[in-house]
């Protein structure tokens, strides 16, 4: 058995996966871990990490690196996506997070990070030809899926955290403002000429502001024990969530249910991304995925080491540990 330990710093939270491996390709995930550190917030036009963002996150790594102590020989690799990628002060994040884990800290492309995603979802889930979009706090990453090859890839410099700072009220939202970020995002999808042939496909939703859609749906549906991973949802039933979430102000949005308190603030921009892109591809149907770019990790190594496919990768509720308080 091989024990390995993923850390994905986003712009909204860090999250950290800890699994065992076999040399048949066989896995198991011993612990899952996260907690929200905005690191992106604040960053502003010349895109500066700030001191407090910083602070909460070299903690987080702290708290992780304990986690990972109760493990004898277990391998460990750290990546950020996009708030350290764009980060002007990104070599004094890189020492002080290498200090606090005592590992140094991958700063990953988003080819790279759209790569993940489609590894982490091809094994599992049964797709063939899909447009898979992760939201995350300052970029949104876009897959297109035939036959369940991997055809084109873009991370566009959008996400929950940013597009809220750029364009949204955190409190309500006006007309002015949704309208600006969606103008927004209709002309960063308008650069993206390959969308035009993936009219209709599904989209496979990955990041926690797009999975609160799903939990969303199930609170209203009184759904017990039907898991996250694979969870349908209509654009229309989307929408009407959407709408929902919308018309609320921050304290109505933090008290609905299925919406994470410590995301409420940031929920209209995290879900305008997915909104806005079921409209301009004419997708009619959501799946969610809880498999992205830490699942694409360990499966890539799964192979790279044992030099097999990976066996019965599954994906249960315990994959999302994030509830609706966090």
């Amino acid at each position: 058995m091989t024990k390995f330990a993923i850390i994905d710093l986003g712009s909204n939270s860090v999250r950290m996966t800890i699994s065992q491996y076999q040399e048949n390709g066989g896995y198991e995930v011993l612990g899952r871990f996260q907690e929200m550190v905005r690191l992106s917030a604040g960053m502003g036009k010349k895109r500066i990490l700030q001191e407090d963002a910083i602070n909460r996150t070299i903690q987080a790594i702290k708290n992780f690196k304990k986690e990972i102590s109760k493990y004898d020989q277990i391998t460990v690799r750290a990546v950020a996506t996009a708030a350290v990628r764009q980060a002007s002060n990104q070599k004094y994040f890189l020492d002080k997070f290498e200090t606090a884990l005592d590992q140094p800290l991958e700063v990953i492309t988003g080819l790279q990070e759209a790569h993940y995603d489609y590894m982490g979802i091809i094994e599992t889930l049964p797709i063939e030809n899909a447009l898979i979009l992760d939201t995350g706090g300052a970029s949104s990453e876009l897959i297109m899926v035939r036959d369940k090859r991997e055809i084109h890839g873009i991370s566009l410099p959008v996400g929950s955290v940013n597009l809220t700072e750029s364009y949204l009220e955190k409190d309500q939202v006006t007309a002015v403002s949704l309208f600006s970020a969606i103008t927004a995002l209709q002309r960063l999808f308008r650069d993206v000429s390959w969308l035009l042939e993936v009219r209709n496909f599904p989209i496979i939703a990955i990041g926690g502001s797009n999975r609160t859609l799903a939990k969303i749906s199930r609170r209203e549906k009184e759904i017990v024990g039907l898991p996250i991973h694979g969870y349908h949802l209509s654009s229309d039933e989307a929408n009407q969530i959407f709408q929902q979430v919308l018309a609320s102000n921050l304290k109505e949005r933090g008290d609905l249910p299925g919406l994470a308190k410590a995301r409420a603030d940031i929920i209209v921009g995290g879900m305008l991304p997915l909104i806005k892109l079921c409209q301009y591809v004419d997708a009619d149907q959501v799946i969610f995925s809880q498999s992205g770019l830490r699942e694409g990790i360990l499966f890539e190594e799964i192979q790279k080491v044992t030099g097999h496919e990976v066996l019965d990768p599954r994906v249960d509720e315990a994959a999302d540990t994030e509830s609706d308080e966090v």
